[in-house]
């Protein structure tokens, strides 16, 4: 471990600014890139995660956040409040089309069931402890399943602090793990949300694509027990108070200054095999992209007539279309390149490096050689159990996952199965919570009818047995039939119902088994074999971990060899990544994109209906030039969104976009299509992130939803 971290700053120099999501902990040796780029703090206080300004910045789980005010107050995305928004919308009250504002706390509402807000307290190495000498004998489920016993004695030694939650996260490939404390707190409220004439200006139309004109944030409040401590919802909690709280810019932003972004980014794969590549870009994404646009269909035809259906479904569908044209715009980038040509040479040039010496050979070679084949073999998996994965109820699911509770509640809590544990359990009552406010039984069994059909048409022998009988499926059986057999399982069933689904978490085993509801039923017959398909992907998962953690430490070898950084993919876990704000040659029409747009764009975009609904008054002030303090001198008018070079993905939505004072001038929402492929295969010239500008936020709060309080609480005069 340490000949690693050792060899990371031996290639500090050569790391280029905009590429890298850095573990905190790393911005040590890149610091000569930060100060040069711009940054006036000290690299080594960006370091320090209960300090400024780490400590102001937080996760939603699947967000980013950060807190700006003293009371708790939390900005993010306007996209990553919207299942909070679409949770308390009702028909005669949409408060998605026209906007939310708490005027007092007491206006403020319960964020979606299971919102959270995670404080990163600290992060420690603990791989040693991990993966043991003893560990590191063990191969296949033993393997996996000593790592998770370690891992389980690790977080339960760290949630002794109350109210805190711990995860073990893998780095590099399974070769380094590192524990994370965070502060949980629970009670979480929507305070305000722009009309969806600003915060989801552009829609899917705009989705990915610049120049862009989205007013994408929002805000909720962190509440803490009278004590201060991580509480449930009550009416007698209190705003939690942050030791440190983001201060917004003084000064605008402008082209060519330094920006950095911290958050929480969820997955890259820029370390991944030729053959990864060519499975995800040629079978993978193709066949992602073909069911999101049935569902995306679907759910329009089951709800076009049916506002409250329309509404429960409205988080579900923007979710889809985001990741819809995400992959859709991976695999335009991806056709015709030289991706797969290029990972395939430097993949063959690892391989050469590796076998150039009888030490490293010895070291390297095999697990290299076996990885490919695990690879191939956990692939296969995935693309025989396609259909089966997307043709289960919902409700179905849910029984599944109380019958699995149930079991694993019989046993001691160390013993059961991680997420099954009692730390657990909110996040079962939650799920189940939600499902009356994002589900539709009609427009359910229309999906699961859609992926069922397509699932029967598999051979038998390709099929899951235990699956066909549980739901009562046969060979040959018509749409009709198949049709009848899904009505039937439906109408069995009571688990549509708020009470039951809530009384189902705290029965016993045998009470599923005794029971006649059809879901529950189901649940109980599909047990067994999940068990038995579980220890099969374990055993698989093991030796994956085992070559892909040796296949990962060839690779940094290899790449410090060349002088060339090596950072982790992105995990969930707080990062930095730094750059520059700037526009760039788009070269697919020949133009070139400014780095801002403005609200003058807003107002051509304007047609008063659908995604460019902009609100009447928003117009109405930008036709009056009633731009107050938030004129940009070099534009003349209020900018609305710019562009960086950011090095960011999926759940960096939400990031703080912080000048080098540490000043707030925008939160990151964003990509350019053409670029989401850096998620895989990161090109500095094309890259941009897409962030909106905090004055634009600052302008519509004051000018159009006149939040004053909100704005004087941000220390806005």
């Amino acid at each position: 471990m340490k000949k690693i971290l050792i060899a990371l700053s031996l290639i500090a120099n050569a790391v280029q600014a905009d590429e890298g999501m850095w573990m905190p902990q790393q911005l040590p040796q890149v610091a000569a890139q930060l100060k040069a780029g711009g940054l006036k703090l000290d690299p080594a206080s960006l370091t320090k995660l209960t300090e400024f300004p780490m400590g102001a910045i937080v996760s939603l789980g699947g967000c980013s956040a950060s807190f700006v005010s003293p009371q708790g107050l939390i900005v993010t995305n306007h996209h990553c409040v919207y299942g909070s928004v679409a949770f308390n919308a009702k028909p005669g009250n949409d408060i998605l089309e026209k906007g939310f504002l708490a005027k007092t706390l007491a206006e403020e509402l319960p964020a979606a069931p299971g919102s959270r807000v995670f404080v990163t307290k600290d992060v420690r190495n603990v791989s040693t402890t991990v993966i043991s000498p003893a560990v590191a004998k063990l191969a296949g489920k033993a393997r996996i399943d000593a790592i998770e016993k370690n891992e389980k004695a690790i977080v339960a030694a760290c949630e002794k602090d109350p109210g805190h939650r711990c995860t073990v996260s893998s780095f590099y490939g399974g070769l380094e793990f590192y524990l994370i404390k965070q502060l949980e707190i629970r009670d979480v409220r929507l305070v305000h949300a722009p009309a969806a004439g600003i915060g989801k200006f552009g829609g899917d139309t705009d989705n990915w694509m610049w120049p862009r004109h989205t007013g994408d944030y929002g805000f909720y409040r962190a509440y803490v027990s009278p004590e201060g401590k991580a509480a449930d919802f009550s009416k007698d909690n209190v705003p939690y108070v942050p030791k440190f709280s983001l201060k917004l810019a003084k000064e605008g932003a402008k082209e060519g200054d330094f920006v950095m972004a911290l958050g929480y980014p969820g997955r890259t794969n820029r370390h991944r095999l030729p053959s990864e590549v060519a499975f995800t870009f040629d079978w993978n994404y193709p066949a992602f992209v073909k069911s999101s646009a049935e569902s995306l269909a679907i759910i329009e035809r089951e709800t076009r007539n049916d506002p409250d259906a329309k509404l429960k479904y409205a988080s579900q569908v923007a979710g889809i279309n985001n990741y819809y044209k995400n992959r859709q715009g991976m695999l335009d980038s991806y056709a015709g390149s030289d991706f797969l040509s290029r990972k395939t040479t430097e993949h063959a040039a690892l391989k050469n490096w590796v076998n150039s010496t009888p030490a490293r050979k010895k070291e390297y070679a095999a697990d290299i050689e076996q990885i490919e084949k695990l690879v191939a073999e956990r692939d296969a998996q995935i693309q025989r159990d396609f259909y089966l994965f997307n043709s289960a109820p919902r409700l179905l699911s849910s029984a599944r996952a109380a019958y699995r509770l149930a079991i694993e509640t019989s046993k001691p809590d160390a013993e059961r199965k991680a997420g099954y544990q009692e730390r657990d359990r909110p996040r079962f009552v939650s799920s189940a919570a939600a499902i009356e406010r994002n589900y539709d039984e009609k427009v359910d069994k229309a999906l699961v009818m859609n992926n069922l059909l397509k699932y029967m048409a598999q051979p038998a022998a390709t099929r899951r047995a235990s699956f066909d009988a549980a739901l009562g499926l046969k060979d040959g059986m018509s749409s009709a039939e198949l049709n009848a057999a899904i009505d039937t399982l439906y109408a069995g069933s009571q688990l549509q119902k708020k009470e039951e689904r809530a009384a189902w978490l705290v029965r016993k085993p045998e009470e599923f088994k005794a029971s006649s509801d059809s879901f529950i039923k189901a649940s109980v017959r599909l047990y067994e074999d999940m068990m038995a398909r579980e220890a099969v992907e374990e055993e698989l998962a093991g030796k994956i971990q085992q070559a892909y953690a040796n296949y990962m430490k060839a690779k940094i070898a290899y790449m410090t060899s060349l002088g060339k950084a090596v950072y982790p993919d992105a995990n969930s876990t707080l990062r930095v990544t730094f750059g520059q704000i700037t526009g760039r040659d788009h070269g697919a029409d020949g133009t070139t994109w400014t780095a801002f747009t403005t609200v003058n764009g807003v107002a051509a975009k304007a047609t008063g209906k659908g995604e460019f609904n902009a609100p009447a008054n928003q117009l109405a002030a930008i036709k009056a030039k009633d731009f107050g303090s938030y004129v940009d001198p070099i534009l003349k008018t209020v900018p609305v969104n710019f562009m960086a070079t950011l090095d960011i993905t999926g759940g960096n939505s939400g990031s703080a976009a912080l000048n080098g004072k540490g000043e707030l001038i925008g939160l990151a929402f964003d990509g350019t299509l053409d670029s989401i492929i850096s998620d895989w295969d990161f090109n500095k010239a094309n890259t941009r992130s897409i962030q909106v500008d905090v004055r634009y936020m600052l302008w519509n709060m004051q000018h159009v939803d006149h939040a004053e309080k909100l704005l004087q609480e941000m220390g806005v005069k």
